[in-house]
């Protein structure tokens, strides 16, 4: 599977009659950092940051994109604190299939099939698949083809009660640890479509595992495995999730690389032997 083309980023929208105050107010709220801390960190006074978020001064570009750096803004965010402070977006969206992104997308290409045969993939900020390898194809046979329509989400394709829910191991484990993973990045990011998606997986029935939930081989006690059947075996993964340092331009700030390491033995020496 290659890269996909996907159309999920929302244009950017100004929350002008809010203003950059009451923005920059909640995200230093949500960060937990006082006015004086931010000050000394962003090189300003508690006074100026004051006045800044009451709507007295209206913060240079420079002063808005400072704070957000030391807040941990999402890019994406960012301008929309710009465009709230009256000024022009700083970073831009660039569709992903835009040959300005042909390196980036021959790069991601390269490394998640120089991953197999263990599973790999590429995600962007409403989990939505834009790439994945053939470890992921294999761990996808047999799934419904209406779920398989594009564009393809790693959630909806992982938690649906006809997609892979039925055949982890540990189904009530990963999908609690799959959720509480959404709902951070709901509070990191603020999405309204990344919301609803949350809304939807959280609500889909949670099917019943016949068998008798007793993995195959030992467990790892080092981080949470994912165990699902394939072809009558249970295959045993630890998941590891990168995204890109420094980022300017939103498109690729929100792509995130999950990767999907063997937990034991048998896993490995299945997976080499069935894509060869």
């Amino acid at each position: 599977m290659g890269i996909v083309a996907t159309s999920t980023n929302a244009p950017f929208t100004a929350p002008a009659e809010r203003g950059v105050g009451p923005l920059l107010r909640a995200w230093r709220e949500r960060r937990r950092v006082s006015q004086l801390e931010l000050a000394l960190r962003a090189g300003s006074s508690a006074r100026h940051i004051s006045f800044v978020e009451t709507g007295r001064s209206r913060p240079s570009e420079e002063m808005v994109l400072r704070l957000a750096e030391h807040l941990e803004v999402p890019v994406r965010e960012r301008n929309a604190l710009l465009l709230a402070a009256g000024h022009a977006p700083h970073y831009a969206q660039t569709p992903l299939d835009d040959p300005a992104l042909d390196v980036l997308r021959t790069g991601l290409e390269r490394l998640i099939q120089g991953y197999e045969p263990y599973p790999a993939l590429v995600v962007d900020a409403r989990y939505d698949v834009v790439a994945a390898n053939r470890g992921i194809a294999m761990l996808l046979e047999g799934v419904p083809e209406s779920l398989l329509a594009p564009p393809l989400n790693a959630m909806r394709l992982t938690l649906h009660p006809r997609g892979l829910a039925p055949r982890i191991r540990n189904l009530p484990e990963w999908r609690g640890h799959l959720l509480a993973q959404m709902e951070r990045q709901i509070a990191l990011h603020r999405s309204a479509p990344l919301r609803a998606l949350y809304e939807e997986v959280a609500a889909y029935p949670v099917p019943e595992y016949t068998g008798d939930g007793e993995p195959d081989g030992p467990v790892p006690h080092f981080a949470l495995p994912m165990r699902i059947e394939h072809d009558g075996r249970t295959l045993s993964f630890i998941s590891s999730i990168s995204t890109f340092n420094t980022p300017l331009d939103v498109t690729v700030a929100e792509l995130a690389i999950e990767t999907f390491l063997p937990a034991d033995p048998a896993t490995v020496k299945y997976l080499q032997s069935s894509l060869d």
